[in-house]
């Protein structure tokens, strides 16, 4: 049986690819279009539109707030803002309550 597949993206690049999970002895992946290095988002990940500017600008925040799309026990891996509102509405909220980042911006309801 083959391994399973999980996605890594370029944010320069607004691109995705599914490769391999990464093993003990792999070194770092590169983008195949400009050699920056990737992120390993997670297996359940879902890509926005490469013109979808918004969407990879609130992408881009929540990678690197250290948030990522790994499946969970019970499917997927949970809220995750979509829109630039969404992630400032929450950073807001971060910033107000002290609560971290990452924890603030997977919150589906705020207070």
């Amino acid at each position: 049986m083959a391994h399973g597949k999980t996605s890594y993206v370029c944010l320069p690049c607004r691109a995705s690819y599914k490769q391999p999970y990464p093993g003990l002895h792999d070194h770092d992946r590169v983008c195949p279009r400009c050699a920056e290095p990737l992120i390993h988002v997670g297996s359940a990940f879902a890509a926005p539109k490469r013109r979808d500017t918004a969407a990879w600008r609130a992408l881009s925040v929540l990678l690197h707030a250290g948030v990522r799309f790994h499946k969970s026990c019970c499917g997927g891996p949970g809220y995750r803002p979509r829109t630039l509102s969404e992630v400032r509405e929450r950073m807001a909220f971060a910033r107000a309550t002290g609560e971290p980042f990452a924890q603030a911006l997977v919150r589906r309801d705020l207070p």
